[in-house]
Formats: C-alpha cells, structure tokens, sequence
C-alpha cells in the first residue's frame, strides 16, 4: 500500500468525492461533490473548479500504472510450492510452499486461496485462524518459521476440489504467492460394473480378475482398450505383448480360487486406460472391467538460495540396491538428461560442484554446490543398469526452486593464481555458526566424485599440503579465508568451502594456473646459525605500497603474525622507499626452523604471500665465525666473498742485530742502534746506509701502495705484500684522516719507526726478548672514497718517516 505524507494512498476512490490539490503529488484529501468551494491550494495555483477533475485523472492513471507494476513483481515473487498437485476422490493432500528466510515473513499472515475464471482469488484459509466454510472440519493451516515453510492438508477430496489455487503471505492476494494445480481423479473401488485401480508412475499394480468355478480350467486372457478394438496384453499360455515384455504376468494360485491376478510392474504412463479380463477364447466368455490410473510421482520440493547448495536424498528401495544409480533432469517436458550417474557420468554444466554419495539400500544422495538461477526445474531420481532413465523403472520426481533474492554474499567463482604465487579463497557460512567447524577441500573427478579434506579450522592439513596451506577465521561475521601458496600447474582443479552446519552454504571456487611473475619476491630457503643474527628480506611490487605488510611462522595451528615467535626476539620492519619488509631473528635458536611468509593485507582480507622455508644450523668449531647472516630475494642478491684474515710481521724489514729497550719515561719507548756498532772508521759508512736504505725502501714501498691500491679497487682484494711481510688492510680501518695528520701522527711509533695503519694503539715492537703479532683483523668492503684517504694518509707517514731517518745520525 502506497503511503503518502498526509496518510496511505487510497486503494479505492467513491463516486462522491473529489481530490483536491495537495502540496505532496502523491497525497490526497477527499471533498463532497455537492459543495461548491474550492481548496485553498488549487486556487492559489489559479486552477479553479477544474483542477480537481484534472487532478483526479492523474491520481487514477498513476494509481493504473502501480496496479499494472504488482503483477510483474508477484511473478518474481520468491514464494515457491508445487505447480501440480494431483490426488483421488476420498484422499489427502499436502501442499508445503516455501518462503525467504526473514523475521517479517516468519510473522505474516499466510494464507491458501482459490482463484476464479477472471483471476480474483478468495481465501479459503489462512494462519490467522480463518477457514471457509467449504473446509471446515476437513483442512488445516501450519507455519513452520523454523523452515521457512508453512503446509496446507486438505482431506475428503473430491473432483469439485481441482482448480487452480495460490499460496502466499501478506493481507491480500497481490502480496508474495505461488500458482498451484489441483487435479483429483476418480477414486479406487468398483464404479458402473468397472473396478478402479491407482497406482504410482514407476510402481507396481495388482489386478484382480473373477471367474466362475466351471470355467477355471478356460484360457485366462487381459486386454487393453484402444479406441473400438482390444489388444492383447497378456494370457495364459504365455502370449505376451512386446510392451509389456518383462513386465506382466498372470498369476492362477489354484482352482479353488475363483480369481486369477494380473501384475504390471515399472509402470508407465502410457499403462493407464481400461482393461478386460477374459475367460474362454469366444467373446462370449466371462468378461470384467478394469480402469487403470497411473499417477504421476508427486514431486518432493527443494528449496535453494543462489550461489547455495542443496541435497537431493533419494530413496528406491532396496530391490534396485545393485542397480546403476542416476539423477536426471528434465529439459524440454519430455527427455531427462543426466546429470550424475554411479557409472561415472557428469554432466559438464555441473563439473566440479556436484557429488553423488551411494549408501544402503537403494539410498543415494546427490549434492550440488553454487546454484545457478539455471538450475531450476524438475529432476528425476532413477535406477538402471545402464545409468539412464528407462521407461518402468522406479523413480522418485524432485523440483528445485532457485531463489535469486539470496542471504548468501557474492564471492569469486574463479580465483587465478601463477606458478610460484599464491591465491586467497573467501569462503562464506552462515554467521550464526561462527563455531561450527570449518574445511577446504578438493573435488576429484572420480566415478562418483569426491572431496578430500586438505585444510581444517581445527589446524588438520593434509602431509603434502604443510607450509603452503592455511585456514584463517578472518574476516569472520560469515566469511573465513584459506591460503595456498607456493602455487604449480597441478594445483588447478575445484576446491568447496564446507562446513560441519548448514550445508546450504556450501560453495565451490574454480582455481586457475595462468602465465605470470609473483608480485612478492623472496628466497625459496635460507641457512640461519645457532646464536646469530639473521635477516631475512621480502620485496614487494608498488601496487602493494598502501597495504598492511606482515611475516609469520607456519605451522598446524595456521600462520600467526611475528614480531614475536618462538624463543627467538623476532622483529619485522618494511622500508617503503626500497619497497622491502625484512625479518629479524636476534639470537637464532633451533625451534626457529621452518616455515616463514611473508603476505600483504588490506584490512581483514589476506592478499599475496609467499613462503620460505629456513634450516637452522649448529657452527662447527673452528669454522669460520660469522658474526650475521642475511637473506635477501633470490632475483637481486650478489654473493660477495671478503677474506677477512690479517696476518701482521713482527718488523718491516730484517736487521742484522737486534735491537734494545732504552725506553724513557718522558718520551716513551724508543728504538736506537748499538752504540758499540757506531765507534771507529766504520761509523760514517753506517750512517750513510742507514739514511739511503729507509729512504729508498720508503719510496718503493710508496710505488707498491699505490699498485696495490689500484688492483685492489678493480679486484676488492685488499692485500700488500712487500718481500716477506705480508698484510691485510681493512679500509674501514682508515675512520678519520686526521689520525693520520702531521698534528697527530698516531701512525708513526718514536722507538721502533714502524707504521700501524689502523690508527689506534696496535704496533708490533720487536725487543731483545719478545716479539709481539698482533691478531688477524677481518677485512671490510671498501669504497673508491676510502682509498683515496687511506692514500693520502699512507704519504703523510712516509714524509714523516723520512723526516726522522734524516734526524737520526745527527743525534747519533
């Protein structure tokens, strides 16, 4: 019922009012025709007396135009029952209609009601405790709100009760309803001389025939009326039609008896009509009449929401336990195609979403996953050796309806992943089992299909699936996530999101391999030590700049966010500008091994991941020491190995003597020669040696310098070698040029005139008694920067070494 702001728009209008002009379009006020004032608003408009009918007219053509719409939305109406119902004279009847799932239709009125020749349909019952007088006593309406369903049980038909009928909710017959047909035939029992018999489609009837005692021992014969002739059907010397081959037989107990009985077994449609037992070959033998009416199977209703699932429970019997098993669907009113059979048969419309479960007895189950608005209509449930519908054979007729106007959330059908990547599947359940237990499985194309569980909310995952597979909660409120990374070829196929509630949310997601890089880059393994430091480096592309970056440690419990794990200090950090999130495990312990992912969010919603696996390792003694070890992506990571031994000589250069300790507190140690090796005609010749020598072993230690330096920049080796003294030079060392100034020589020792390059405390003094080496340095990577400083530095002390030498022999 429209309503406007004054009041509801009135569903009818008298023939003695009039509409008077009202600021809102779709409100109105009524006036008595018989005064002759105007409302204020039409003449403030300058319409006069007019404008009422005008305004009337309107009024009617729009209130056509929202008739006309009621009909078109009713017939999109999600109300759904049966659209043929068909029963005999003194049955029952049962009509259950379905309704969408809601708190206002759970409380509606609902009501059954029969429509005329012109359409107008007058209720004959209703759930507010209304009941015609024509079904008083004989019929009964119940709500079910915990089904979503309510049921109609009509008794004591008769064949004035076919007709045309609807079912539906709301306070008038234009609400939400389903067209129904009822159809009661003439009843079993005997009727004008001819005995009826009812039978099911599929089924199996029993025909009684009399006979007198004097003709018991006269051929028995049954034929069937086909218009002014009858056909033999069946008699007893063994005469049998060919359709009926297989299917009838006469049945003469003993001569006492003065009937025999006639069986039809799987009937058909085409069964139906009279029959004619006959006793004798005359026609004037002993004849009866036989009516045969074959029902077709009423079918069981199922009611299922877009994008949901629905079950099929069929039942044969147990005389067919051993027979094929099919489901079928029936496509043009006549042909049933196949959509699953225990043979091995899918139908391709139904490839990964369908699943036929046999069990005892003749029951089967038949489970279909993402409905599709497509996949309403009739369905037949059947058994034969061949797997497909056959004429006689019992069946059991099903109609599924497809709600459209579903509860269930939209969520890809199709997910692509690429070789090496990873995909994020969102499955949805039903927010009120938030605890129900949760899987993901994989459908297998087998004879009846199957779905192996791989992944459990309970923290199950299958051996082949550990460290590529995990099942979060997130985002919660009816949807989880399941993760597979790692990603080859033979992960394509079909995998259902399942729930141990209800099975109607069930849904079934497409996986993908397509051509493609992986948008995050890290190595696929990563060697960490016991003690150390490790870092572990995950890049990722810019199109994941604004999202939540993350690592976490697998394991059967899922893949819970670092920083912290374990027994180890875990600390992730993500540099935007180099577009890479690092991991840091500070000390390495042995529990520390595994599996690690690095995966990007946006909000609740888990996007990319990839995953690497890291061993933990124990340092034999004596190895090299190795103070951190960095993991960096696969693709940009260059091995750079850097010796790091320093081997220093205790002298510069070898003298024949060795020399004293004449150290001076005030000016510290300091290195002379013998004064015995200095006296007589001798002396002048060894001051001259001993000024040329330093002076020339200077200048060629300069030239190798810078040789060294050279290679040593286009080699990154870092190694002096000058006859016998061998060292290794480490050019962060070098940490300030002004250690090695004229102001500051700290690199030039007063005693023993040897240079230390490192600028601290660390020269070698060769004494009478002891000899001091100092322990290997580790070298460094060094830039073009630092050599250069390092060179500089290196001429300063040689100036300073030669300044000294041109001193000493005139102390001396």
């Amino acid at each position: 019922m429209w309503s406007g702001s004054r009041g509801p728009w009135p569903r009818e209008m008298s023939k003695g009012a009039r509409v008077c002009g009202n600021p809102h379009p779709f409100s109105v006020k009524y006036q008595p025709v018989g005064r002759r004032n105007v409302c204020a608003s039409c003449k403030e408009v300058g319409l006069g007396g007019t404008a009422p009918r005008e305004l009337l007219a309107m009024g009617l053509l729009f209130l056509t135009y929202l008739l006309a719409v009621f009909p078109v939305v009713s017939m999109k109406s999600p109300i759904f029952g049966p659209q043929e119902v068909s029963s005999v004279e003194g049955g029952s009847t049962s009509i259950t209609c379905y309704y969408p799932d809601s708190s206002v239709n759970r409380h509606t009125r609902k009501y059954w009601c029969r429509q005329d020749a012109k359409g107008r349909c007058t209720t004959l019952i209703s759930s507010e405790g209304y009941v015609s007088k024509d079904y008083e006593g004989r019929a009964n309406l119940t709500n079910f709100p915990e089904n979503n369903t309510f049921v109609v049980n009509i008794g004591r038909l008769t064949q004035a009760d076919s007709g045309r009928y609807k079912c539906g909710l709301g306070i008038s017959s234009r609400g939400l309803s389903f067209d129904v047909s009822l159809v009661v035939s003439r009843g079993p029992g005997l009727q004008n001389d001819t005995k009826v018999y009812v039978a099911d489609l599929g089924g199996r009837v029993t025909m009684n025939c009399p006979f007198k005692l004097e003709n018991s021992e006269k051929k028995k014969s049954v034929c069937k009326k086909e218009g002014q002739n009858c056909v033999l059907v069946i008699d007893s010397t063994e005469n049998v039609n060919p359709n009926y081959k297989d299917r009838a037989e006469i049945v003469i107990q003993d001569t006492i008896q003065s009937e025999f009985s006639f069986i039809i077994t799987r009937l058909q449609l085409s069964d139906a009509g009279m029959y004619i037992c006959q006793i004798g070959d005359d026609s004037s033998g002993e004849k009866s009449n036989m009516d045969l009416q074959v029902l077709k199977p009423e079918p069981e209703l199922l009611y299922g929401d877009l994008r949901g699932s629905v079950t099929f429970d069929c039942a044969l019997g147990a005389e067919v336990k051993d027979t094929a098993k099919f489901l079928c669907r029936i496509s043009n009113g006549k042909d049933c195609d196949v959509v699953i059979n225990t043979l091995g048969k899918k139908a391709q419309a139904f490839e990964g979403r369908i699943l036929l479960t046999p069990m005892n007895k003749g029951f089967f189950s038949v489970h279909i996953t993402n409905l599709r608005k497509e996949d309403s209509g009739y369905y037949l449930c059947g058994a034969d050796s061949d797997g497909q519908p056959q004429k006689g054979w019992p069946i059991q007729a099903w109609q599924l309806f497809v709600n459209e106007e579903t509860i269930i959330p939209k969520s890809p059908s199709v997910v692509k992943g690429v070789v090496g990547g990873s995909v994020a599947v969102f499955c949805p359940y039903n927010p009120k089992e938030a605890n129900s237990l949760k899987y993901w499985c994989r459908w297998e194309d087998t004879q009846n299909g199957h779905c192996q569980p791989l992944v459990e909310s309970d923290r199950l995952v299958k051996e082949q699936y550990k460290g590529r597979l995990t099942l979060h909660e997130e985002p919660g409120n009816g949807t989880y996530t399941v993760i597979l990374n790692q990603l080859t070829t033979e992960d394509a196929g079909f995998y259902w999101c399942v729930t141990n509630g209800d099975h109607r949310w069930r849904s079934m997601v497409e996986l993908k391999i397509v051509e493609g890089e992986p948008g995050l880059k890290a190595p696929k393994n990563a060697t960490a030590w016991v003690g150390k430091t490790f870092n572990l480096s995950c890049q990722f592309p810019c199109k994941y700049y604004s999202y939540e970056k993350y690592w976490c440690k697998w394991s059967n419990k899922g893949c819970k966010t670092l920083p912290s794990q374990g027994s180890s200090q875990a600390v992730v950090n993500c540099d935007q500008k180099s577009q890479i999130i690092s991991m840091t495990l500070n000390p390495v312990s042995k529990a520390d091994e595994g599996w690690y992912w690095c995966g990007v969010k946006n909000g609740l919603r888990y996007g990319e991941t990839t995953a690497v696996y890291v061993a933990v390792e124990e340092r034999v003694k004596g190895s090299q020491d190795v103070s951190q070890v960095d993991a960096a992506p696969a693709e940009e990571s260059s091995v750079r190995e850097v010796e790091s031994k320093v081997v220093q000589n205790p002298r510069l250069f070898v003298a024949d003597n060795p020399v004293k300790d004449t150290g001076d507190p005030a000016d510290g140690s300091r290195a002379s020669a013998d004064t015995s090796s200095s006296e007589g005609p001798s002396g002048s010749s060894n001051v001259l040696v001993s000024t040329l020598v330093p002076l020339g072993l200077v200048l060629a230690v300069g030239a190798v310098v810078v040789a060294v330096l050279r290679a040593r920049h286009r080699k990154n080796v870092d190694r002096i070698s000058i006859r016998s003294y061998r060292t290794d030079i480490s050019m962060s060392d070098f940490e300030n040029s002004r250690d090695f100034g004229a102001n500051d020589n700290m690199g030039v020792s007063p005693v023993t005139q040897e240079t230390t390059l490192g600028g601290k405390d660390e020269c070698s003094t060769t004494t009478e008694n002891t000899v001091e080496t100092e322990e290997p340095k580790k070298a460094k990577r060094s830039s073009k920067e630092e050599a250069d400083m390092a060179y500089t530095a290196f001429l300063l002390q040689t100036n300073n070494m030669a300044a000294e030498v041109q001193e000493g022999p005139g102390e001396a």
